[in-house]
């Protein structure tokens, strides 16, 4: 999860990152190679992203938690999912999550 995570701090300082409002728009224009969404995300949120996902074609996964998500990226409040976009770096983020064997609950 180690790796994972600091690749998600390497998207950041690169700025391909985004969440929050931000995120949708950007699933909506197709600028998001994948959406990262918190294990611990409401229900809600979660219907939001998938069916924006889905509906757009995007690909996304449900792993890590907001904390977690939130200290990798340096942002103090809770962020519950986001998007890279840049596909190096999503390749990246994927070959992580699977080195480090952590268990995610879905992908599309």
């Amino acid at each position: 999860m180690n790796r994972a995570l600091n690749t998600l701090g390497i998207c950041r300082g690169a700025g391909k990152i985004s969440y929050g409002e931000t995120l949708i728009k950007d699933i909506k224009n197709k600028k998001v190679y994948l959406v990262v969404i918190a294990s611990d995300a409401s229900d809600n949120s979660k219907k939001k992203l998938i069916d924006k996902c889905s509906y757009y074609k995007c690909e996304y996964l449900i792993c890590l938690d907001k904390e977690s998500i939130s200290k990798a990226i340096g942002k103090d409040g809770l962020v519950s999912a986001l998007g890279i976009k840049d596909f190096n770096l999503v390749k990246k983020f994927e070959e992580n999550i699977n080195r480090d064997g952590d268990k995610y609950e879905e992908k599309q």
